[in-house]
């Protein structure tokens, strides 16, 4: 298989936004019954979410933190020469997001600026499309915001995602240094099983209608939601999660030849506390060295890792300390990466 290494380029800095309405799971009971409830929020391990408004998309969310982020590390924004951005929530379906968020900014107009649709691995495939363009001459700094507000795409009628998903954005500063060491990426797809996890209407191949969006009870346990609600074969993507992402985690720190023990930090993307368990057993991790947040804000999908880094890791960052990523879910598809982020700024967490 193909790896990617990069050299001399890393994250500047961190920064990410989260809405103000907590959700606690445990009183989540409008649609199920109190043991119910119980039962799933205590085997998922996720006990509270963020969810926006109406109003309030994954946009907003990036931008604040992006604002939090440029003033706090006092950015030049003519300096940004790129904007990408990462999301399965955009705004529209036209224009690409990246190009408001760059007129919102205040980015120069030529600012590079698309979005990435991607799910779980995302803020990774982020991460490599940045990387590899920020590597070119002439290029200065780029902005990579990842945003999801993926309460507004699952059923609260269906237990299966229901006590799952959160909403969040970040905000990254990514740029060439000297300090920077080298970064490996392992990016992998399987479509042959995109079917896992998926949002069956309301695209292109199966246009809006009537149908898509009334709901209806969709199997014997009684769980409802329309076509246009996101659906999650979670038995199979346990099973996909098992067969190949310690696989792929091996792979890249074989092919790195980074002994495992020296790296200071794992960050998986959080998925829920039973699969993340089973990753800390399996590749007989330290778990002081996997922090975790999904407790506090459920699956966020591909925003989930920086996440985590920014509100687990925020004092624990000063010097070099050697990271390795894994993120995996919606596509199929599951990526790696092994970075150093070096003496990387984290700004306090937004709500807004």
């Amino acid at each position: 298989m193909a790896y990617q290494v990069f050299n001399k380029t890393g994250i500047k800095g961190l920064a990410a936004a989260v809405p103000k309405n907590i959700i606690n799971n445990y009183e989540y009971t409008e649609h199920f019954p109190k043991e119910s409830v119980i039962e799933v929020v205590d085997k998922v391990g996720i006990k509270e979410r963020r969810f926006t408004d109406n109003k309030t998309c994954s946009s907003d969310l990036c931008f604040a933190a992006a604002e939090k982020l440029l003033a706090d590390m006092n950015i030049d924004k003519s300096e940004i020469d790129l904007l990408v951005f990462v999301s399965q929530t955009p705004d529209y379906r036209m224009p690409a997001t990246a190009i408001t968020l760059q007129h919102r900014l205040g980015l120069p107009n030529s600012t590079i600026a698309f979005d990435v649709n991607m799910g779980c691995s995302g803020f990774l495939y982020g991460m490599s499309i940045t990387y590899s363009i920020i590597q070119q001459p002439g290029f200065r700094k780029a902005l990579l915001l990842d945003g999801e507000t993926r309460s507004k795409v699952y059923s609260p009628k269906d237990r299966m995602t229901a006590f799952l998903f959160g909403d969040a954005g970040v905000a990254a500063i990514i740029e060439k240094g000297e300090k920077y060491g080298k970064t490996y990426f392992s990016l992998n797809s399987d479509g042959s099983r995109s079917s896992l996890i998926q949002i069956n209407a309301g695209g292109y191949r199966n246009p809006s209608s009537v149908e898509t969006v009334t709901e209806k009870v969709v199997d014997e346990h009684g769980n409802i939601r329309s076509e246009e609600h996101g659906y999650m074969n979670g038995p199979d993507v346990f099973n996909f999660l098992i067969r190949e992402v310690p696989k792929d985690i091996s792979g890249i720190i074989n092919y790195s030849g980074i002994p495992i023990e020296t790296i200071d930090y794992f960050l998986f993307h959080q998925a829920n506390l039973y699969m993340n368990s089973y990753l800390v057993k399996k590749l007989k991790l330290d778990t002081d060295k996997v922090p975790m947040s999904i407790e506090k804000f459920g699956n966020t999908s591909s925003v989930s890792i920086p996440l985590t880094i920014v509100t687990q890791l925020q004092h624990k960052l000063n010097g070099r300390k050697k990271m390795l990523f894994s993120g995996f879910g919606v596509g199929l598809s599951w990526a790696s990466a092994i970075t150093d982020l070096s003496d990387c700024h984290i700004s306090d967490l937004v709500e807004i």
